[in-house]
């Protein structure tokens, strides 16, 4: 970098006598910046449409915020192509421990896709024929009619939910929708993580865990739309209320099969997921246990 700043491509980073005198005290005190703003300052300088030469702090920053949302953009397009078995999507499910934060736009644009992938509308006339032949949701006719009205308001319950709580909210209150899988460790302690997952998830980009307030409002959200359009609901609110808790509640069955699904198909179908994302922290996990043995 020092090379290139005497060749005349950029500006050094910081003033030459403080770098003089770092020297004389036998260090070098260099400022912190990014693999992108390095990039960027070792690259000859280029012009803008605006005249800005490239390499500036300006610039770079510019740089780095395109990049992080390549890098995010680039993630999605790996997520939108992830199915169980080949039919049912699992476009939710991270398996890079370390993502990158999406904007407000991509989780919209993931709730939408799942929202909308044929799978849930072909699982609605299933969801509507079980209910019917239970007798649930009596306010529903008989017949054709009443099994299509039904299929329709499953479908609905589906649609809501994806982008209330996985859209919206998120977008709105800067948490990511996204299930990160833990991968390794023992069967209970990624049991329990899924579970937990339900209730808790990531801040943007700081990547804090804190109660997933998406998740659980974005479930009693779309329990007080269904009330538009199933005739046997009520407006009662202590209703909308437990019947949000438990999808809640069920969902735990959805991020245990979430979790676990990676681990079948390499079992049984011989295929991974993951594409080797899961090697690694594996291998960590039995190279600590073989430690822990030799020290006893």
């Amino acid at each position: 970098m020092v090379l290139a700043a005497s060749m005349g491509w950029v500006a050094a980073p910081f003033p030459l006598h403080a770098q003089s005198a770092s020297f004389a005290a036998g260090r070098v005190d260099a400022p912190r910046i990014s693999p992108v703003q390095i990039a960027a300052l070792e690259s000859p300088p280029k012009r803008t449409s605006w005249g800005e030469v490239s390499g500036t702090p300006a610039v770079a920053a510019q740089t780095e915020e395109k990049s992080q949302h390549q890098i995010a953009e680039e993630q999605l397009k790996e997520e939108e192509k992830q199915r169980m078995l080949g039919l049912l999507p699992s476009f939710n499910v991270m398996y890079r421990p370390h993502a990158v934060s999406l904007t407000a736009m991509q989780k919209m644009r993931l709730a939408f896709r799942g929202a909308i992938d044929p799978s849930n509308f072909a699982t609605a006339p299933l969801v509507a024929g079980y209910n019917e032949a239970m007798h649930a949701d009596v306010g529903f006719p008989w017949g054709a009619r009443g099994f299509w009205e039904r299929t329709g308001a499953a479908y609905l319950d589906t649609f809501n939910g994806s982008m209330i709580g996985t859209g919206i909210l998120p977008a709105v209150l800067h948490q990511d929708p996204r299930y990160f899988r833990m991968g390794h460790g023992s069967m209970v302690r990624r049991s329990l993580y899924s579970l937990a997952n339900n209730v808790a998830c990531k801040h943007d980009n700081s990547g804090r865990w804190e109660p997933n307030y998406s998740n659980i409002a974005g479930n009693i959200a779309a329990g007080a739309l269904s009330n538009l359009y199933y005739p046997s609901h009520g407006s009662s609110v202590g209703k909308t209320f437990s019947n949000g808790l438990m999808v809640v509640v069920t969902g735990g069955m959805g991020t245990l099969v979430d979790e676990f699904w990676p681990d079948i198909s390499r079992k049984f179908l011989h295929k991974d997921p993951t594409h080797g994302l899961d090697a690694q922290p594996r291998a960590a996990d039995l190279a600590a246990k073989q430690a822990k043995k030799d020290q006893q």
